[in-house]
């Protein structure tokens, strides 16, 4: 059975017309981060909230938000127009602006590190398209969290990623008790940590990482000039 994140969950229970509070007592999650989840969800109150918060605030949290999914239908239509016709420089950058926030910055390893899968899907063609790494040369592995069924997670990850299950290497379960914020449900396929190896390729391993560390620097000296 695929696994449930808390995500999933609040979503389901939005369509389904309950209130950020109920959500977030179901889910165990922030109303502040259920705001950022819910945003582009038609809020339409049923019978429960109804009773619960009364007509007239949910026929107001109704009107908002649908003022609110306008608001989003604008920003993306105005954003497809700005964002058409992405160049390799264009690439390059935002590859590049990626690695600085995600990537390793020790060890003279290439490596992201991220639990969207949409965040690795840039990273890989950053890699490919604009760096010149061939897809073989890419290993994952992927740390989870015990309620996570290794086998549908890297699953997951083979079928969004394109990477092959020969290049996953063995998975890293996370059994600590010691953490103060349990992650149970909040992560179902864990963190990606996908790493360039030379595969022979000198400029592949330890001199792309400090290339990577230099264009950086260049970067940041360019801000400053």
């Amino acid at each position: 059975m695929k696994p449930t994140s808390s995500r999933e969950k609040a979503i389901s229970l939005r369509k389904a017309g309950y209130s950020y509070t109920h959500i977030s007592k179901a889910t165990g999650i922030s109303k502040s981060t259920l705001s950022n989840w819910l945003t582009k969800i038609l809020y339409k109150p049923n019978k429960e909230t109804i009773s619960m918060i009364g007509k007239a605030r949910a026929a107001s949290g109704l009107a908002k938000s649908r003022l609110r999914i306008e608001s989003v239908k604008l920003a993306r239509n105005e954003a497809k127009k700005e964002i058409a016709g992405l160049s390799k420089r264009d690439l390059f950058m935002l590859g590049l602006g990626l690695y600085i926030g995600e990537g390793s910055k020790s060890h003279n390893t290439v490596r992201i590190v991220n639990s969207d899968y949409n965040i690795v899907l840039l990273a890989i063609r950053w890699f490919n398209e604009v760096v010149g790494v061939p897809k073989e040369n890419f290993s994952m592995r992927i740390h989870m969290y015990p309620d996570s069924k290794e086998r549908e997670v890297i699953n997951f990850w083979v079928k969004k990623t394109g990477i092959s299950l020969g290049q996953f290497k063995k998975s890293q379960v996370d059994y600590r008790q010691d953490k103060k914020v349990s992650r149970r449900g909040k992560l179902p396929y864990g963190t990606a940590h996908m790493t360039v190896n030379s595969c022979g390729n000198k400029k592949l391993g330890v001199f792309l990482f400090r290339k990577i560390e230099a264009w950086s620097e260049e970067a940041f000296k360019s801000k400053r000039d």
